[in-house]
């Protein structure tokens, strides 16, 4: 096996905090924002059942009381790293549902609010491809010639069957098409898929990689079905009508993913382990070190890497 250089680590997959340590020389976080956003997915704009994975309740925070203000939610953040992982700068995350669902003088608002605090040097925004009209993607192409901009989307699957079945709301070319007109100046885009979804193959899971491949996207993160009370995907499994990948085939998988990957992508997250209150499976997924490290461990044990079969290069027989 042989992995780039420039990815300057020991993984055998571009990790997030080697990227950062490899752009800034120093470790950075993501702090995590609620901002008090909805989804038109649950308002009605769309739907109001919203994707049958989700349970609606957002952050932890919200789910304690009213909303700090984004400065305490910045402040409070940089403690805790600053305390806990000697951390050196900090990139604004905003998380909880669609954080482009507003009006651009409000949306700015929150964003340059985020900026402006000390030690960020960044901001990452997460969405989905049918909210970001062309002044908002024009807005972070203006915030990236300054701060180091991430635009996320949340895609799930290339296949609109599955996109329907998970009552996304939205179709496969609209993802296409926000990755086209967020692509290009320093943006940086990173999509969101889920392994194990109902219905799909481990073929339908591997194309939806190889289509991510071709595009210009910077990061990628991959999360695993969870079954969540109070969720569509919840009461599916307790009723026995849906199969929640176990850990050996989830694991196989995400490596077989990160060999068709580029090389150069960022790899944000490998797995979910979703809030413990209302856990239902898999059970093997709340360890989440465990699963990393179990992904470790296939990669080596087949002596591969990220981007080893990129560009429809054919894996070996294994």
């Amino acid at each position: 096996m042989s992995k780039p250089e420039f990815w300057n680590n020991k993984k055998r997959y571009y990790d997030l905090k080697s990227f950062w340590r490899n752009q800034f020389g120093c470790s950075v976080y993501k702090l995590q924002i609620d901002a008090g956003f909805t989804c038109p997915n649950r308002d009605g704009a769309i739907s109001t059942g919203g994707c049958i994975y989700c349970d609606g309740r957002g952050s932890r925070l919200r789910q304690a009381g009213p909303l700090p203000p984004i400065s305490e939610q910045i402040r409070r953040g940089k403690e805790y790293y600053r305390k806990n992982k000697n951390a050196g700068k900090f990139i604004a995350y905003f998380q909880t549902f669609t954080n482009t669902y507003g009006t651009y003088q409000k949306l700015k608002t929150l964003y340059d609010k985020a900026l402006s605090e000390e030690d960020i040097i960044g901001i990452s925004v997460g969405t989905r491809p049918d909210c970001v009209p062309d002044d908002i993607i024009g807005l972070f192409k203006t915030y990236a010639k300054q701060y180091h901009t991430w635009l996320e989307f949340g895609l799930q699957s290339i296949h609109d069957k599955t996109l329907r079945l998970l009552n996304r709301g939205h179709s496969a070319d609209a993802f296409l098409d926000a990755v086209s007109r967020a692509s290009g100046d320093d943006l940086q885009i990173c999509t969101h898929i889920i392994v194990g979804l109902p219905g799909e193959t481990r073929e339908d899971i591997l194309e939806t990689a190889r289509v991510i491949s071709t595009l210009p996207i910077h990061g990628i993160k991959i999360h695993l079905l969870l079954a969540l009370q109070g969720t569509v995907v919840g009461d599916l499994y307790e009723k026995g009508q849906i199969r929640i990948m176990e850990k050996e085939e989830y694991v196989y998988t995400v490596c077989d993913i990160l060999e068709i990957l580029p090389p150069e992508m960022v790899i944000q997250r490998l797995t979910a382990d979703g809030y413990r209150d209302i856990f239902l499976a898999p059970s093997w997924a709340v360890k989440k070190l465990d699963v990393l490290n179990a992904i470790d461990r296939e990669l080596e044990k087949r002596d591969t890497c990220q981007g080893i079969y990129y560009k429809g290069k054919k894996p070996d027989k294994r």
